[in-house]
């Protein structure tokens, strides 16, 4: 049987390789026939290799390498067939081939591949001189890889060397510090054991110093407790002439009481008839309303800054509140936002009002709640406790003016008490002669109901 591509040898004459083929030949080779592997029918193929027919020819190239290249290998027929299918794929390198003259530029392992499946004449050479190209190229490849390796390593080598240089002048340097600081810490010590020296001779100098001073004070607590004890016989004599001289004040007191007692009802008895006859009618109109300021209803109020003043104990409070015709004035955030800031604004208004008429109540004082509203953007809807006036500061207007006025427009003489913790309020009002107290004092009277 002789192959198409015109005086191509028989297969039974023609040349055999008389070792392995190249393992880059091979490659191409089995690349070769799994291209013309597609272009075949199942019929055409060798019955190994008729599972692959619907592989992909990558796919093929990788499942079935060593199946295709061992068909080409022994059955000429289906190599026939691979042969065929790439003289069509590639005319003119089969020409070169078949002419015995190879292109010059063509790779040497396409060639000697294409050679081993068409067998031109001296195919076998070529096949050989591709394995010798491929052996040299491997080698000239592995030989720049290996130069390459090299000047890598002598970099490397010249690296290391340099930074071990470095890392020997850094390590000395530490070494030189290390020995300074070591030779600072030996100067230290000796200092310090001299002065543990020292201060032992010092604690020992103590001491004897604190014995002498224990036995002192051995002698004058001696001595203090003997004057302890004539103190205290004196002290009970004082305190027996103490207790007669307060017999005879109370005889003598109870003689001034009586005579007080006896002018003061005169006063009060006279205070009577003089109003009567001049007809005096009641008092209907208080200072404190004579102050312009802002209803509630009308605006909302805003906060004002809370500076602590010193507390008090609240029964001080009580004491003020008995004065005859007292006034407590408020200043209602300043308290509120002492003892409940957490709650909404509304709440402490309600809260604080609502416990300054119990307040009101019990004592009979007259009582004004003053709320800042220098401010205000929407009517504030609330109506007043009974016992207690409410008053909002004007726009432009503080609640510590408005208080001021307050305490300005009462009579001299007048008790009039203002519960600020507001320091200018305090001191403000105490010059016009008014009582301040403490929020706290007041947040706690409040809260015994």
């Amino acid at each position: 049987m002789t192959e198409s591509g015109g005086g191509v040898p028989d297969d039974g004459t023609a040349e055999v390789l008389d070792h392995p083929l190249p393992e880059g030949v091979r490659r191409r080779v089995v690349q070769i026939v799994s291209d013309g592997f597609g272009g075949l029918t199942p019929s055409e193929l060798p019955s190994a290799l008729r599972q692959y027919a619907r592989f992909t020819p990558s796919r093929r190239a990788k499942f079935a390498g060593n199946a295709m290249a061992a068909a080409v290998e022994g059955d000429a027929l289906f190599r026939q067939r691979i042969a065929e299918s790439l003289r069509q794929a590639q005319p003119e390198l089969a020409g070169a081939l078949d002419s015995g003259a190879p292109p010059p530029a063509a790779d040497p392992l396409d060639v000697a591949a294409a050679a081993y499946v068409l067998r031109p004449t001296g195919w076998v050479k070529l096949v050989a001189a591709a394995g010798e190209e491929a052996q040299r190229a491997d080698a000239e490849r592995a030989d720049e890889e290996a130069r390459a390796e090299l000047d890598r390593l002598r970099t490397e080598l010249a690296e290391a060397r340099q930074q071990t240089r470095a890392e020997t002048e850094r390590l000395r340097s530490e070494l030189d510090t290390a020995r300074r600081e070591a030779d600072s810490v030996q100067r230290k010590l000796r200092g310090a054991l001299s002065d543990v020296k020292r201060g032992q001779a010092e604690l020992r100098k103590v001491h004897g110093e604190l014995e002498a001073v224990r036995a002192e004070g051995q002698v004058q607590l001696s001595a203090a407790e003997s004057e302890t004890r004539r103190l205290k016989s004196r002290l009970g004599e004082a305190e027996a002439a103490l207790e007669a001289s307060r017999r005879a004040a109370r005889e003598g007191r109870s003689v001034e009481d009586m005579r007080l007692r006896l002018l003061l009802d005169t006063l009060l008895d006279s205070a009577r008839g003089l109003r009567r006859e001049l007809a005096l009618p009641p008092v209907s109109v208080r200072p404190a309303e004579t102050v312009d300021a802002v209803e509630p209803g009308r605006m909302t109020p805003k906060d004002i800054a809370a500076r602590a003043l010193s507390e008090h104990d609240p029964a001080i409070l009580d004491q003020l509140l008995d004065l005859p015709q007292a006034h407590l004035v408020v200043d209602g955030y300043n308290v509120t936002k002492t003892g409940y800031p957490q709650m909404p604004l509304e709440k402490q208004r309600l809260r604080l009002l609502g416990q300054l008429s119990v307040l009101a109540a019990q004592t009979g004082a007259e009582i004004t709640c003053v709320f800042d509203g220098a401010e205000l953007v929407a009517p504030v809807l609330l109506a007043p406790p009974r016992g207690v006036r409410v008053l909002f500061s004007k726009p432009g207007v503080t609640a510590d003016e408005l208080i001021r006025q307050l305490v300005r427009a009462e009579p001299p003489g007048r008790p009039v008490i203002v519960a600020s913790t507001d320091r200018e309020v305090a001191d403000g009002v105490a010059k016009a002669g008014a009582r301040p107290v403490a929020s706290v004092m007041l947040l706690k009277r409040l809260s015994r109901g």
